[in-house]
Formats: structure tokens, sequence, C-alpha cells
């Protein structure tokens, strides 16, 4: 394989304090052992995430972004409490180390984890793939959600992390008001979804842990790409819909081909990509039940109307000057066509009465 994975790219920003988080680092983590360098990844627009290079090894610092923030968001703390219950289930996450909510040290509340080695694939259509790694690599994706979605999150100690019931009325509840604290224009399909989703929800059929931002470029593979070293970016996790978990997943065979995750048009035996029908039996397979999912543009609207409310967001830190990706600006301007993309799903779904 080649190509289309590697590591991702960092920056040389220096927006750190090092003595205080060396000497922080050194009395919270076994084994430490200074001094440091550090180097921003390049990719990410929510959280700041830095490689940290020490005599002791390699690891991985995420924390929130500086400036004000909106209520609830950058949830640092979540991702940290969910890594350190799911780690020694065998599930594959990398290994929490550390959470500091002192920001004196940083500037802002952050967590420590291991760096896992192995590479990420940025292009969902797997160019340096043959058929068969393709298939196989898109069935180890599916694969890892279910067992997901199949881990007892009462047992494992996650029975506070979320509310049991009601999550995707409680999803659109906390988007559109996430939406609406970083509004800057008026945009008709998103004010027709806000009055379209709570009124149409499908209920919800089991509640399990969900990632909230499963895709293919959050996940860490084994340089082979047979099996998933480590899932990422656990910020939107929560108890909830396992159902809204897959479909933001599979979303991305009804988005077009992009360089990204998009793969509409290209699944089939042509390709090795499996198709829609194939990877939503899979699934099912894999947790023991079939289930019925003749009508997935519900869900497909409740996924783009999320991501409007996070793009929004990245449009609103861009312009109060506090954004932390590099492509922050060319992000939010996305805002009008994803709220297009969602109320067009919404007209294709058929309302259970």
């Amino acid at each position: 394989m080649s190509g289309n994975e590697g590591t991702a790219a960092v920056q040389d920003i220096q927006d750190l304090e090092i003595t205080r988080l060396e000497a922080w680092l050194a009395d919270n983590i076994p084994g430490f052992v200074g001094p440091l360098t550090y180097t921003k990844f390049a990719i990410g627009q929510s959280n700041p995430t830095y490689r940290i290079a020490a005599r002791s090894g390699c690891y991985v610092l995420r924390r929130k972004p500086f400036g004000k923030l909106l209520p609830s968001a950058h949830a640092i703390e979540r991702e940290y409490t969910l890594l350190a219950a799911l780690h020694p289930t065998g599930y594959p996450v990398a290994k929490p180390f550390a959470l500091c909510e002192d920001e004196s040290v940083v500037g802002s509340v952050f967590y420590v984890m291991e760096m896992v080695d192995g590479a990420t694939f940025w292009d969902g259509a797997l160019p340096g793939c043959d058929i068969e790694q393709r298939t196989a690599i898109y069935f180890e994706i599916v694969d890892r959600l279910a067992e997901l979605h199949d881990i007892d999150y009462e047992r494992s100690g996650l029975a506070g992390f979320g509310k049991a019931g009601n999550y995707l009325e409680r999803q659109v509840q906390l988007w559109t008001r996430q939406y609406r604290l970083s509004q800057t224009e008026d945009l008709p399909d998103v004010e027709k979804l806000i009055d379209w989703l709570p009124r149409t929800m499908p209920r919800q059929q089991r509640t399990t842990i969900v990632h909230g931002d499963y895709r293919i470029d959050n996940l860490m593979f084994s340089h082979d790409g047979r099996r998933i070293e480590a899932v990422l970016d656990w910020e939107l996790s929560t108890i909830g819909d396992p159902l809204a978990d897959l479909s933001y997943f599979l979303i991305n065979w009804v988005t077009p081909v992009d360089g990204h995750a998009g793969l509409a048009g290209i699944s089939g035996p042509g390709t090795g990509i499996p198709t829609l029908e194939q990877m939503v039996a899979r699934y099912g397979q894999m947790v023991g039940a079939q289930r019925d999912m003749a009508d997935l543009n519900w869900y497909f609207a409740f996924c783009r109307f999320r991501q409007l409310g996070i793009t929004q967001g990245i449009r609103r830190r861009f312009l109060d000057g506090n954004a932390s990706g590099a492509t922050a600006d060319v992000t939010g301007s996305r805002v009008p066509l994803i709220a297009e993309s969602a109320w067009a799903f919404a007209q294709k779904t058929v309302v259970q009465s």
C-alpha cells in the first residue's frame, strides 16, 4: 500500500510554555524524562493536538483551544474519561496517561496519551490499495464500530457518561443551540431543518457507546493495513443511538468523491470498496441483529445538521481569531452547502407515522 496513507503533517508552532509543561509531565506521567520538544499536528479544527518528543519517548497532547468557548464544546475531559474506560477492555484506543485541569500549565485544559505507531488513510478511495485490501480495510472499519456498540458501557464504568434515552432529541437540541450561539448569518435551509428534525425523528432502538465522529481518517491502522491500532478523536463520544453513529460513517457512500472520505459512485466489485448494502449487512451480522435500514435519509439529514453546527463553530472561531486549523476560513465557508445537503436528505425521508 502506498500513496494515500501516512502520519499527520505537523507544524512548527510554538504556543505552549515548555518549562511549566515539562515540570507537570515529570510529576504526573510515570517514567517521563525530559527535555522535550513539540510540534503541532496540522490536522484538526477543534482541539489542538501536539506531538511531544522527550528522552523517554513520544506522546500526544490534546488541549482545549485558547479563548472564549461555546458551552459543552471541546470536551477534553470527556475524551480522557472515555479513553480511560475503554483502554482496559482491549478496544483499540491510545493509552491515556494524565489529565490536567490546571489552565496555568499551558493556558487551557489538556490531556496526554501514548503516541500510537501506525498509518492513517486520508483518502477513502484508497488509491494505493488493491481490490482485496480495500474490502478488508472497510470490513475492519465497520467491524470495529460494531465491536464498540457491543461494549457494556455500564460494566466499563461509563454509566454516567451520558443519558440512556432520547439521544436524537437531545442531539438536535444541542446542535440547534450550538448553531444559534455561533450563528453569523440567516440561512433558510437551517431554519427548515430546525423545525423539521424534532417533528420527524425515529424511535431509538438500542443504547450504546457512540463515537460521534467515526470515519476513516480518525483511525490509525497497522502499517500493513490489516487492523485498526487506535480509534482517535473521541470529543463527540457519549451514550446514545448506535444507528446515528453507523449512519455518520455510512453517509460517505452518498458523499461525492473529494479526496477525503466521500465514496459516492465508486463502491462495488470493480473497486473492492463494499457497497452501502454490504456494509449495512456486515454491521447487522456483527451485532447479531439485522436492522431496518430501508430509509437512512433522516439520519443522513441529522448527520449533516450536526456537521453544519460544528462547521459554524469553526467559522465563528475563525472570525473571532482563535481557530485551530490552518484551513478554518475555507472550512467555515462551507456552512451553506452543508445546510443545502442536509435539507436535500430531509426531503427524501419517508417519515414513519
